[in-house]
């Protein structure tokens, strides 16, 4: 069969093709930006790109197409085309449930934050444990290199994500995928784009618990109230809660980030890695008992876990010069940026930290979450706020910070004052859900420059 991808370049659809390629497909796509590195990862599978939406492309020979969520109604001639010649086309998330999932051992990790690591904890735990599982994630795990694979394993790992499936399906990806095993990390609202209130993101949560069977499992965050109203709503399948006394618990962390871990008030076993943060402690909990569901020991998991080496873009240390360390991270949401900040700070303790925050999420730049913004960057020594294209004044929701908050509207300024600021020492946070105009690269190799200068 062909398939021709719309909107092949974003990290799900790109993943929803090479799985497609695995299977002996042949795959085409198409995208608004094709770049690397994900136009490099398609082109090496053997997967023609082309860059536009051009109309002609319903000529391609594909015998179906496979709609990405980056597709509208009236804005892609090619799109219209489809639709005015009546051609056979799907969502990718149903495509992926009817052709890759559907006789799977489904283990879906869901939630507003934590879906990527999670994932792929649960991934590496099982292939540790040597039930070699395919897996679709939004990122890219260290322990893989890849954000897609396919194998002959019943085991299917898959990040499940609330945004819409399609322009013509407003319903939740997630809702296609029919898990057995199913992790609820946590709920809040997000995708302003997307949902009015956090009742329909709820909503949404509960069509995914209505469509795990009697003999799965779900993993519950325990301290979450939106997570339990979910459940109230009606749940058909045994529940099991981490992050409380009565499921899965972790102990405190000693300096290194390790710790204890109970279940049922009975030890199974201490996490021995160097991830700091609460929210990591709670990735895991979720990711062991779900492997537990698997039929992996949850000794074994928390054994795998000593081997766990994260995922690109989660706190990850892109460079190091003149005692600067410049890190890279994901976070875009307040909770998850307040999250961040803080697993930082535990450590590298009285270090100084320069957040660095570029808010590009759709439901960030509507401004929804400004009021939280402030506190969420608090436990920073500096804060700049990349504040081009927001429809929202970013120097009033900063305004609590004093002076120790700067927004900047250019790339290069920014860079600049962040090169006047450091010192031997710190530690630069640049935190996007975006590509931040490759503010990594240039502010490491502006304090390249600087350091050459002064040895001169």
């Amino acid at each position: 069969m062909h398939l021709h991808i719309l909107g092949i370049c974003g990290t799900f659809m790109g993943g929803i093709a090479a799985l497609a390629r695995a299977a002996g497909h042949t795959v085409t796509g198409c995208d608004a930006n094709v770049y690397p590195p994900m136009s490099d990862q398609l082109r090496a599978l053997g997967i023609d790109l082309i860059e536009g939406w051009d109309a002609r492309q319903v000529d391609i020979g594909a015998d179906i197409f496979v709609i990405g969520n980056v597709v509208a109604r009236g804005k892609q001639p090619l799109m219209e085309a489809i639709l005015d010649r009546n051609l056979p086309y799907t969502s990718g998330p149903q495509w992926l449930a009817e052709n890759v999932l559907r006789d799977k051992w489904v283990l879906a990790v869901a939630g507003t934050h934590g879906k990527t690591t999670t994932s792929a904890m649960l991934a590496w735990i099982l292939e540790d444990a040597g039930l070699a599982p395919s897996f679709l994630i939004g990122g890219i795990p260290q322990n893989f290199g890849i954000s897609a694979r396919r194998t002959d394993s019943p085991f299917f790992v898959i990040e499940a994500d609330e945004y819409d499936t399609a322009f013509f399906d407003k319903r939740s990806k997630f809702v296609h995928y029919r898990p057995r095993t199913v992790i609820l990390n946590n709920l809040e609202y997000d995708h302003a784009d997307i949902f009015p209130d956090l009742a329909a993101i709820e909503t949404q949560f509960h069509h995914l618990v209505r469509t795990v069977p009697g003999n799965g499992l779900i993993l519950a965050n325990g301290a979450d109230v939106n997570l339990d109203r979910v459940l109230a709503r009606g749940c058909w399948t045994p529940v099991e809660r981490f992050g409380c006394p009565t499921g899965w618990r972790g102990g405190e962390p000693d300096a290194e980030g390790g710790f204890d871990v109970h279940f049922a008030a009975t030890l199974q076993g201490r996490v021995n890695w160097r991830l700091m943060g609460e929210h990591n402690r709670m990735n895991a909990l979720a990711a062991i008992g779900a492997a537990r569901h698997a039929g992996v020991p949850a000794g074994v998991a928390i054994d795998a876990l000593s081997r766990f080496e994260s995922v690109k873009r989660r706190m990850e240390v892109v460079g190091a010069v003149s005692g600067v360390t410049v890190y890279d991270d994901f976070a875009h949401h307040p909770t998850a940026i307040a999250t961040t900040v803080a697993g930082l700070r535990r450590k590298v303790g009285g270090a100084r930290i320069l957040a660095v925050l570029e808010p590009r999420s759709n439901t960030m730049k509507l401004g929804v979450m400004k009021a939280q913004l402030s506190a969420s960057l608090a436990e920073a020594d500096r804060i700049y706020c990349y504040g081009s294209e927001l429809g929202w004044d970013a120097v009033g929701a900063l305004a609590p910070l004093g002076d120790k908050a700067l927004v900047v509207n250019d790339i290069d300024r920014l860079v600049a004052r962040l090169v006047e600021d450091v010192r031997p020492g710190d530690h630069v946070l640049m935190m996007s859900n975006g590509g931040f105009g490759g503010v990594h690269r240039k502010l490491l190799t502006a304090l390249q420059r600087r350091g050459a200068e002064v040895t001169r």
